[in-house]
C-alpha cells in the first residue's frame, strides 16, 4: 500500500512545483522573438486565451496581427485581415466587449495631413492558428481637423472608441460616436485635455476605471470618470529602446510596456488601481492582495503548497507504519 500512496504524493508535490502560480497569467517579462515583429507598435492582452498578446508592425507590414505567447515569446497565430485594403501606419491595438479586436491605422507620419483614417474591428479567434479574418473598416474624422495619432483604447463595458492624439506638447483625448459606422466618416470629437506628454500608446483597465497614457520616456494614470479623466499620478516606465507600447495584463493588476525593433522586450510593471499597491513609482514590485488576496505571492505560495504536500507524505507514512 505504500508505493501507490508515494506515487500519489509525488504526484501532487509535481504539480505544485512545476509551475509558478503568475506563468499563465502572462504577466512576466519577455521578448517577441518573431523575426517578422520589428516594429511592435501595439499591445493587447487577450482575454479568450490566457498569456497571449495580440501585436502588430507599424507600417509596411500588410494586414497582419500577432499572437504572442509570452511564456515563451514565440508566435503561435497570425491573422490576416480581410476587407480592410492596404494598411497605412497602424499604430494601436485594443480589445472591447465580446472579444472584438479594434486596430488603430491612425497614424499620419506626414504630420497630420491626412483628411481620414480607419478603424479595422474582428473577433478575436477561439482557435489560435494561422488564418483570415474578415474586419469591418470604419472611417475616421476629427472635428477639429487632421492629426497623427498613436493611442486608442476601447471602453471594455460600452465599446466606445477614444483615441489620444500625438503632440510633443500634449494632446486630447478624442472620443468616437456610441456606434461606429461601416458607412460614412465617424466624427471624433475632443473631450478631454492630455498635457504635459508626447502620446505613444494608451490603455484602459479591465473594470473601466482607470487611463494609462504613455510616451516614450514616461506615462501619466488618470481615473477615467465617465470619460471625464482626472489625473491620478505619473508613472515611472521601463527603459525599452522606443517605447511604444502598454496594455493591462487580462486581471488588470500590472501594465505591460513594449517597444520597437527586433527581439523586443516586453516588462511588467505595477498597474494603479490593480491592487492595494499606492506605488507611483512604477517599481514592479506586488503587494500581497495582488497574487489573490490570500496574504501569499509567487515563490512563498508555491513554497507553502509543497510544505503542506510534504506533511501529508509524512502523517502518510507515519500512519502506515502504525498500522503495520
Amino acid at each position: 500500500m505504500r508505493r501507490p500512496f508515494a506515487l500519489l504524493a509525488a504526484a501532487l508535490l509535481t504539480g505544485a512545483l512545476a509551475v509558478p502560480a503568475s506563468a499563465a497569467d502572462g504577466d512576466e517579462k519577455f521578448t517577441i522573438k518573431d523575426p517578422r515583429i520589428t516594429e511592435s507598435s501595439g499591445l493587447a492582452a487577450s482575454r479568450q486565451h490566457p498569456g497571449i498578446y495580440w501585436t502588430h508592425n507599424d507600417s509596411d507590414d500588410g494586414a497582419y496581427l500577432y499572437a504572442v505567447d509570452s511564456s515563451t515569446g514565440e508566435t503561435v497565430a497570425t491573422i490576416t485581415m480581410s476587407g480592410v485594403g492596404s494598411p497605412r501606419d497602424v499604430e494601436a491595438i485594443s480589445i472591447g466587449p465580446d472579444d472584438q479586436i479594434y486596430v488603430g491605422d491612425i497614424g499620419d507620419n506626414l504630420g497630420g495631413t491626412w483628411p481620414y483614417v480607419w478603424i479595422y474591428r474582428l473577433p478575436e479567434p477561439k482557435n489560435l492558428r494561422d488564418q483570415t479574418i474578415k474586419a469591418t473598416q470604419y472611417v475616421v474624422k476629427y472635428s477639429d481637423g487632421a492629426r497623427d495619432a498613436e493611442s486608442l483604447v476601447v471602453h471594455p463595458k460600452t465599446g466606445r472608441v477614444y483615441i489620444v492624439d500625438k503632440n510633443e506638447k500634449g494632446g486630447h483625448l478624442f472620443e468616437g460616436p456610441a456606434e461606429l459606422s461601416p458607412s460614412g466618416a465617424n466624427v471624433f470629437r475632443p473631450v478631454a485635455a492630455v498635457p504635459d506628454l508626447e502620446a505613444t500608446d494608451a490603455a484602459l483597465s479591465p473594470d473601466g476605471e482607470h487611463l494609462v497614457v504613455r510616451s516614450y520616456f514616461g506615462a501619466i494614470a488618470y481615473d477615467w470618470n465617465g470619460g471625464k479623466i482626472k489625473k491620478k499620478e505619473r508613472l515611472g516606465v521601463p527603459f525599452l529602446g522606443q517605447g511604444e507600447s502598454v496594455t493591462y495584463t487580462a486581471d488588470g493588476k500590472k501594465l505591460m510596456y513594449g517597444a520597437e525593433g527586433a527581439d523586443s522586450p516586453v516588462e511588467p510593471q505595477d498597474a494603479p488601481g490593480g491592487g492595494d499597491s499606492d506605488s507611483s513609482s512604477g517599481s514592479g514590485s506586488s503587494t500581497a492582495s495582488e497574487s489573490g488576496g490570500d496574504g501569499l505571492t509567487g515563490n512563498l505560495k508555491t513554497g507553502a503548497i509543497a510544505a503542506g504536500v510534504l506533511l501529508v507524505v509524512v502523517l502518510g507514512v507515519r500512519g502506515m507504519r502504525r498500522r503495520g
